[in-house]
Parts: C-alpha cells; structure tokens; sequence
C-alpha cells in the first residue's frame, strides 16, 4: 500500500478529467492489485459490493458507524442534500460515448452510484451535505501484459462545512481506513487470483 504524488493521476489520459475540473484532486493511492484488463470489472464489482460494516477491522466499523450516525442526527445523508438534489449528477456531464457505455455496478451498501465503465477506467459519485465527491479507479500499464490498479478520490467540498468536515476526516482516512481497506483488498485479491488458472504474480 502506498500513496502517490497526484501526478500519478492527473497524468494519466483517463476520461474523468473531462468530468471534474471543478473538482480537487484529495487522494491517490496504489491499489495492492495486479493483473489483466479482463480482469478489471472483477476489481470494480469488488468495490461495488464492499461494505465498511463487513470490514475486519473494529476500528473501521466503528468509525463508519460513527460517520453514519452522525449524518443521521445532522440531516447530511437526507435526499434532500444529495445527487439531483443538491447538486446535479455528473451523469449530466458525460459526453455521448460514455452516457451510452456501460455505467458500472450498483453499490449493495455504500452511497454511491457508478457514473461510467471502460475496461481500463471506472467512477462513481456520491454527494451528501458536506461534499460532492467522485472515487475513480485505473489501471495502470506494469509491463508483461499486465497492469497495476490505483484509486483516486476527488472532492468538492460545500462550502466551510466541507472544508471542516475534509480536514477533520483526513487522518481518519489515511491512518485507519486506507490502510484496513488496501489490506483487505489484497486478501481478497490474492483468494480470486488463486481461484484462477493461470494466476498471476
């Protein structure tokens, strides 16, 4: 698990840069996944299906608890506050070929909705009272025909109260809840490579 330099992301010719120019560049992380592009909607289907609540770590449950609790009592996760609400979906930004393209896997748990699919690419969206926020995922060329996954997050906070609650959280995040998550992303990764044959390195 490792952060990256933003260059890591906003180099890369992915479409999502069409998508957000409003939007700051929070977080880049590389993923502890590795393997072929067939393999890519695997990965995305895994994002889609997670679930904070299932997660090995008490301390991220906790956490996520907390967080959920919280936007119940102070209304930031109400209808009202969120996509087509709020702010407008970035569906309403896509150019032709993607708004006609595959949009990607419902979640099961977590608030987001996939926005577009590719076989190298893939985002989704959330928005609540504090922030308007897209996580995107990549693969990245890593030589022998195979490609690394990384993971960017891009904000745009609502006002005073999202730069509070983004500054409040960042810590959380990245000593508590990026590291769980890559953790149990790289189990779960290397229990479907040894269910495939053949499995890569």
């Amino acid at each position: 698990m490792s952060k990256l330099p933003d260059s890591a992301h906003s180099s890369r010719p992915w479409r999502i840069h069409e998508l957000t120019p409003d939007f700051r560049l929070e977080d880049v992380w590389a993923l502890p996944v590795r393997g072929s592009v067939d393999e890519f909607p695997r990965l995305v289907e895994h994002f889609a299906a997670g679930d904070p609540a299932d997660s090995p770590s008490p301390i991220v449950r906790a956490l996520f608890a907390i967080r959920w609790k919280l936007g119940e009592l102070l209304g930031w996760d109400d209808p009202d506050a969120g996509l087509g609400s709020r702010v407008p979906t970035l569906r309403d930004r896509l150019p032709e070929d993607l708004r006609e393209g595959r949009a990607g896997p419902g979640f099961e748990s977590l608030p987001f909705t996939s926005l577009y699919q590719l076989e190298d690419e893939w985002a989704a969206e959330i928005a609540n009272e504090t922030m308007h926020g897209v996580l995107h995922v990549g693969l990245v060329p890593d030589g022998d025909g195979l490609y690394r996954a990384q993971m960017a997050v891009l904000v745009r906070p609502n006002g005073l109260l999202g730069e509070l609650y983004m500054t409040a959280i960042r810590p959380f995040r990245h000593l508590i809840v990026y590291p769980g998550m890559m953790r149990q992303i790289e189990r779960e990764w290397r229990a479907l490579q040894q269910d495939r044959a053949p499995a890569h390195a």
